[in-house]
């Protein structure tokens, strides 16, 4: 059984990959901007801890956003107020995000779990109106707070010695600023909010198979977000994430460190607004501009000490992105801190 159960882990972990492949093939990008985030893989945040066991993750990541080459920066405006779209309106500058994630993962048994992730944000935005074929109005704005709070339920539907198989669900509460005023007084657009303004649900799945025991195990990493249209009458994008990696803890005298390398794509289909274009009438459309493909790789190492401490540091390195013509996700650095506390159950 235990043979079978690892023979399947490991065909699931192939066949993400193929399909990670697949999906990096020539895709038009139709994808929402949204709140940006890091979307790496940490497996002590995707595992099941064992029964009575507390894991917590202590997260910072610097996330910029810039513009791909070849991209000028000119996107259409989102007023939500009077519920109008006008096209060409912007040329984008930079986004900068820092976010401070604390993350809570417990075992209620030794297969079933849950998660809760809440971060705190701090976003800076700089942008020009475009008026004329010419800059004006140039807008610089800025907001902080905690952003959009997931709860997660997971099962370990495959466990064993070297192999796991953990399926999750999650609900994206909106308790992230929806409403910040930008600094002329109207409000902020949706790409710069901390949060979506609605629910959203969260499917995933983590797999990950110890190819080496103890040396080295591979792990791909799965996930579907749909957030329901808010009171504004925005919809963000379905967001379609794939990682897949390799840990290795060098032979020899170090086997506190283990390097990580994992590769990351992440797709998003484009937000949609009840609204006008122009002196068009109010229907659902789709936002311009919105949209974005990103696939990259996030080399990086983990170090374990006094037994129950990890820190860990990675950056996310962009290889290839398509955000049509918006600002989209740059190298963006990773810094973690993970802590065990075993509360009850097996000690």
């Amino acid at each position: 059984m235990s043979k079978i159960i690892q023979r399947v882990s490991l065909w699931f972990g192939v066949s993400c990959v193929c399909a990670l492949a697949l999906l990096l093939g020539p895709v038009r990008s139709e994808a929402a901007c949204g709140s940006v985030s890091c979307f790496v893989t940490i497996g002590s945040q995707q595992q099941v801890p064992q029964e009575g066991l507390l894991t917590t993750n202590f997260i910072y990541s610097y996330t910029p956003m810039t513009l791909p080459s070849g991209s000028t920066g000119h996107i259409a405006e989102v007023n939500q107020t009077t519920r109008r779209i006008l096209p060409n309106h912007h040329r984008e500058l930079s986004t900068i995000t820092n976010s401070y994630t604390i993350d809570a993962n417990y075992g209620i048994t030794d297969r079933f779990g849950v998660q809760l992730t809440v971060p705190y944000l701090i976003r800076n935005h700089d942008h020009y109106h475009w008026h004329n074929n010419a800059d004006s109005d140039r807008s610089q704005f800025s907001d902080k707070g905690i952003g959009d709070v997931r709860v997660t339920a997971k099962y370990n539907v495959l466990p064993s010695l070297s192999s796991m198989l953990v399926a999750g669900f999650g609900v994206e509460l909106p308790t992230g600023d929806n409403n910040q005023i930008e600094r002329q007084g109207g409000l902020l657009e949706p790409s710069g909010q901390l949060g979506r303004g609605q629910v959203g649900l969260v499917g995933s799945l983590y797999q990950g198979y110890e190819l080496i025991p103890h040396r080295v195990n591979q792990f791909v990493y799965a996930s579907y977000r749909h957030t329901f249209r808010n009171n504004d009458g925005y919809q963000y994008g379905d967001e379609y994430i794939l990682n897949a990696g390799l840990n290795v803890v060098p032979v020899g005298t170090l086997p506190w460190l283990t390097l990580t390398t994992q590769l990351n794509y992440r797709y998003q289909v484009h937000d949609s607004m009840v609204a006008s274009q122009g002196t068009g009438p109010i229907i659902d459309r789709g936002v311009p501009n919105t949209g974005s493909s990103w696939f990259g790789v996030s080399p990086g190492l983990l170090v374990s000490f006094a037994d129950t401490w990890q820190t860990y540091f990675m950056a996310q390195v962009p290889l290839v992105r398509d955000a049509n013509n918006n600002l989209s996700q740059g190298t963006t650095y990773t810094f973690g801190l993970t802590k065990f506390f075993q509360l009850g159950g097996k000690a």
